[in-house]
């Protein structure tokens, strides 16, 4: 099973949305999950049910102290395999089916089925995107990739940033202009000219903020958003997207590709070196770096390699040490020629190539830091620090300070120095404590953009600058979710005695049942207000902008061709230009769930609540509750099932997000659900709860809104390969299941 892949995003719930060209964390909105079965059968299903529960024996010591964090899981992964198959074989079932579509549109609709199919299993639940808030700032707009998918959104080097803040009028003139003049390669000259009309004066640095420091600087070891999105700037890979997003020539500098699909070759420049952080050449790159890289990703036990299984012929083999790394797909032919062969044929191939897993590595390098290659491999000092890693991009890293600043400098060896932009970059550390400072640090210059909270906001319009300066940022491909962990083990975080869990080992044990029952789990997610809960970070008037209804976003892809489908025994037909969302959103329609991942009016699946539904909430309750009793729990008022939701404790906006979560579920449910606000003192004991986790059992919570996905490549298996165990599965931890 693969352990990780792109983007999970860090939710830190600090809304520091700094500006749609800056990275930044976002927001997230805890949502519902709608219902699996058909009302008529839930019904008589409640109907039926009638067995009175008997009380339990009462465990009053605190659940943190009789389980603590010291959890031996000998038998994880056989308990994770049960309960996978118990909540998601239907999922499973139906992702199976899309390796048989005979078309690319089949398999998009083949795809959205599955989806749909996973939505009734109420484990997770699709909550918001990045963007849709107010931004303000210097960058110029378009002037970073905006492709949906791949690391290329981090290669600040192309960023265009004036002297002073853009005024509204014309930052929304350079987005139409954009629109306008994209994929002719003339934009960022026009958008120049424009602005020097205007009178604005271009600066040579760029200085966004950021939250997260890395927690390793090797790139081919991790998928994580505080990793790539620093790193993304350091290496070059085959290919590129561009500000316009063209996919243009990186290190490649042609390719063909078999008559039969499966063989694709690519040409290398013969111009392009390794350097260190001081900038000193220590080897020409060769086709064989981009062996290493491969190597060393597929060795990595952390690292995105199941992304590529079922990609590369010979990646499964060499993971499970049946075959050696000459018998994986591929070969550097000579110096400067590069061959990848394939499974089968994979129509979103070169969309991939925009993601860290096509990355090379310096073998001369990482050898010489102590670096060895193999399933027992050593990485010595590689990657321990921007010191200790190689780079051939268009920048390196000169100072990392932890906790304040990360200083790029331009690569004066770097083979395309026309392409830069900008020659200095500056991260900024700000971990959103104070709800101003973002907004002041841009308006001093300290920072180049920033999204506003609501102080920000109302503070925004009192000194008069809202009108002026202020915008809407673009939203992105990035879900957030929140994740209900049914196999909780853990009442303490994994590492240290921080976020003790409030419960008695009684209500420990019945809510460990409770979480385990779909009825419960469809009622949980169904009582989540995400409007308000987003409303508490962006205020009232952007609460719906960029809620998001589904875990691939329903304009992802689109059909090419009419498709024809039987679910459930039901003939289907979508006709060409149907997007994704509409497909899911039939199959649940036809099954009675009570979602909407597409909203016909809107014609859009971001931009409105298609989760929160308290009657539904209140209906699978009374289902789950009967089912509960059956197993002697009882719940009642006065014995509700408790939820532990930790947060972030040290800002303003953290604890009342928080109390939207709380406030939301309890009144949906009746009281019947209490949610359990356990506040993170400090970074550290935040990320340990979650997202830093490796394994499910590490877990310190029953529901998390820490985390959430961004594509890596352009088809809709990036999403769902992560809840597949055999694929990605990297998101699976946030279940409870399974480890990364």
């Amino acid at each position: 099973m693969k352990k990780t892949s792109k983007l999970l995003a860090v939710l830190l719930a600090v809304v520091m949305v700094f500006s749609a060209c800056s990275s930044g964390t976002a927001p997230t909105t805890t949502a519902p999950t709608g219902s699996g079965a058909k009302q008529d059968e839930t019904t008589a299903k409640h109907e039926e049910t009638t067995t009175q529960a008997q009380p339990r024996e009462v465990d009053n010591r605190k659940a943190a102290e009789v389980y603590g964090n010291d959890y031996n899981p000998a038998n994880w992964y056989d308990e994770s395999e049960k309960l996978y198959n118990e909540f998601l074989g239907d999922f499973l079932e139906a992702y199976a089916k899309v390796k048989d579509a005979k078309n690319l549109s089949e398999r998009y609709a083949l795809q959205a089925v599955a989806e749909a199919t996973m939505y009734g299993s109420g484990l997770f639940m699709p909550l918001t995107t990045r963007g849709g808030n107010y931004r303000m700032g210097r960058t110029v707009p378009k002037t970073i990739n905006s492709t949906l998918w791949g690391s290329n959104e981090y290669r600040y080097h192309t960023v265009v940033n004036t002297t002073e803040i853009i005024t509204a009028e014309d930052f929304n003139h350079l987005k139409a202009m954009w629109g306008e003049l994209a994929g002719t390669g003339t934009y960022v000259e026009k958008a120049k000219e424009y602005l020097s009309g205007k009178g604005y004066a271009f600066k040579d640095s760029y200085e966004p903020a950021y939250s997260t420091d890395p927690d390793t600087w090797d790139f081919l070891a991790s998928s994580k958003s505080i990793v790539g999105e620093p790193l993304s700037v350091t290496v070059d890979g085959l290919y590129v997207y561009d500000e316009e997003n063209r996919q243009v020539p990186a290190i490649a500098t042609s390719h063909t590709v078999s008559a039969d699909g499966l063989t694709y070759t690519f040409k290398l420049r013969d111009d392009v070196v390794w350097v260190d952080s001081q900038g000193r050449e220590v080897a020409k790159l060769t086709a064989d770096d981009f062996v290493a890289g491969l190597q060393h990703l597929l060795d990595e036990q952390s690292s995105p390699r199941g992304l590529l299984i079922g990609v590369l012929k010979g990646v499964n083999e060499y993971i499970n040490g049946e075959i050696d790394m000459d018998e994986v797909g591929i070969k550097a032919v000579d110096d400067y020629s590069l061959e990848y062969t394939l499974e089968q044929e994979v129509p979103y191939f070169l969309s991939m190539l925009a993601y860290n897993i096509f990355i090379p590595m310096s073998r001369a390098y990482f050898t010489s830091q102590g670096g060895t290659f193999g399933l027992d491999h050593e990485n010595g000092t590689y990657g321990t620090d921007p010191d200790h890693i190689a780079y051939c991009g268009p920048m390196i890293v000169t100072n990392w300070t932890e906790k304040n600043t990360i200083v790029f400098k331009a690569n004066e060896k770097y083979y395309a120095p026309e392409t830069l932009n900008v020659h200095e970059i500056t991260w900024k550390y700000n971990d959103g404590s104070d709800t101003l400072k973002a907004y002041r640090d841009c308006l001093a210059g300290t920072t180049d953009s920033t999204g506003l909270n609501n102080d920000a906001v109302e503070t925004c319009k009192a000194e008069k600058n809202f009108e002026k300066y202020v915008t809407l940022s673009d939203t992105t491909a990035t879900t957030y979710c929140g994740w209900l962990n049914v196999n909780r083990v853990i009442y303490t975080n994994y590492n240290s005695e921080a976020i003790p869990s409030p419960k008695t080992v009684t209500e420990a044990d019945d809510s460990k049942v409770a979480m385990q029952n779909v009825h419960f789990r469809r009622a949980l997610i169904a009582g989540l207000d995400h409007a308000n809960y987003n409303a508490q970070s962006v205020g009232e008037e952007l609460k719906f902008n960029a809620l998001r209804n589904s875990y691939t976003p329903a304009t992802f892809v689109s059909l090419s061709e009419d498709v024809t489908l039987t679910v459930d025994g039901q003939s289907m037909t979508f006709k060409a230009g149907t997007f994704y969302g509409q497909i899911m959103q039939a199959v649940l329609d036809a099954r009675n769930i009570s979602i909407k991942v597409w909203n016909a009016e809107l014609a859009a699946g971001d931009g409105y609540d298609g989760w929160y539904n308290p009657d539904y909430c209140k209906s699978e309750l009374a289902i789950a509750v009967e089912e509960l009793a059956a197993q002697g729990i009882v719940v009642d008022k006065d014995h509700p099932i408790c939820i532990d939701y930790y947060y972030v404790g040290w800002t303003t906006i953290g604890p009342n997000r928080a109390n939207a979560v709380k406030q939301s579920i309890e009144a949906a449910s009746g009281g019947l659900i209490q949610i359990n606000l356990n506040a993170a003192n400090n970074e550290d004991e935040y990320y340990a709860a979650g997202y830093k986790t490796t394994y499910g059992y590490e877990r310190n919570s029953d529901l998390d809104t820490s985390s959430g996905w961004g594509p890596d490549y352009g088809d809709p298996q990036t999403y769902l390969a992560t809840l597949v165990i055999d694929e990605d599965g990297y998101m699976l931890a946030n279940l409870g299941m399974f480890g990364q």
